[in-house]
């Protein structure tokens, strides 16, 4: 139906309350959220995934292979969207054992060709890496279509509006957003980028990373 919904999810693995984490997934899901409202007529809906929420219920489904309820709603809302978010913290210059495990639950196939927008925090901008290293090979292995830009945002990051030599973290947020905007909406060019994809962007498969995702 032309006017039916389109549908953002985003998947935040932060475990504190407050969390930066659900913090930059929220501005995430707002940016590509203002960005398709901006483009195209159709409503747009957001939701949001809280995995320290569905902690007990992923362990439990990996243990006897039947997702509880509320984890059965969770899996089928990422499956269904349109575009996802996903946001993890890093562990060990790589992505958590919640965020992995919550994929690990998901069917291999069912992100096949989705549009995804991967991004992380840290306490520092060495570990930017791990979006490369780890969470963009996941996605790769999944079959999803990531998008070129991803966020990594280290405590520095937050209230920096960068200087004529870098982007601040409200620029690369409205980049990515736009760029998963444009793939939602089924353009071929990404409408939040302000680069042609280079060889920085190249999806690398997974086999060749996974030495990678212990890097210090």
């Amino acid at each position: 139906m032309q006017n039916e919904a389109l549908k953002i999810v985003a998947v935040s693995a932060g475990l504190s309350q407050p969390s930066s984490t659900r913090l930059l997934a929220d501005r995430l899901a707002a940016a590509a959220r203002e960005r398709l409202a901006a483009e195209q007529d159709r409503p747009v809906e957001v939701r949001v995934i809280d995995l320290r929420d569905l902690a007990v219920d992923i362990a439990n489904h990996l243990v006897t292979g039947f997702p509880p309820r509320a984890l059965s709603e969770a899996i089928d809302a990422v499956t269904a969207a349109d575009g996802l978010i996903a946001v993890s913290p890093v562990f060990t210059a790589s992505y958590s054992g919640l965020f992995k495990s919550f994929f690990d639950v998901i069917d291999n196939t069912a992100l096949t060709g989705k549009p995804v927008l991967v991004a992380a925090t840290g306490g520092t901008g060495r570990h930017s890496l791990v979006l490369e290293h780890a969470m963009r090979p996941l996605f790769a292995y999944l079959r999803a279509t990531v998008v070129p830009t991803s966020v990594y945002a280290a405590s520095e990051d937050w209230g920096s509006s960068g200087d004529e030599y870098t982007e601040g973290l409200p620029s690369r947020i409205r980049r990515a957003g736009g760029e998963l905007a444009g793939m939602i909406a089924g353009g071929r060019a990404v409408s939040g980028a302000s680069r042609a994809p280079g060889l920085d962007d190249e999806v690398v498969p997974f086999e060749q990373q996974l030495a990678d995702l212990r890097l210090d």
